[in-house]
């Protein structure tokens, strides 16, 4: 659910349910101190991605975490039929305030 890379706090945005995630946010915040968490997604997660962030900020965390930076980008990559295609992602930075 949640991965951790170089004191980078990072939670990737896949299927599974969505409070797994905003549990997992909340998570790096509370139990592992996290000055800063990172949320992940690309293609159709992007939206979910979003939600989780504002249900962390307005409902979980409310007057803890600030929005700190949203990067927008693309991917390429092959798919199971060999042909490029492009992704969107973003990843959503929350900071401790």
């Amino acid at each position: 659910m949640a991965e951790k890379n170089d004191d980078e706090h990072t939670v990737f945005v896949g299927s599974k349910p969505f409070m797994n995630y905003v549990t997992g946010v909340v998570m790096q915040f509370t139990t592992q101190n996290a000055k800063e968490v990172v949320v992940k997604a690309r293609g159709k997660f992007i939206s979910r991605a979003v939600d989780i962030t504002e249900v962390t900020r307005k409902r979980f965390l409310e007057s803890q975490v600030e929005l700190k930076d949203i990067r927008i980008d693309s991917e390429e990559f092959e798919n199971k039929e060999g042909k490029q295609v492009r992704v969107s992602t973003i990843e959503i930075v929350l900071n401790k305030k």
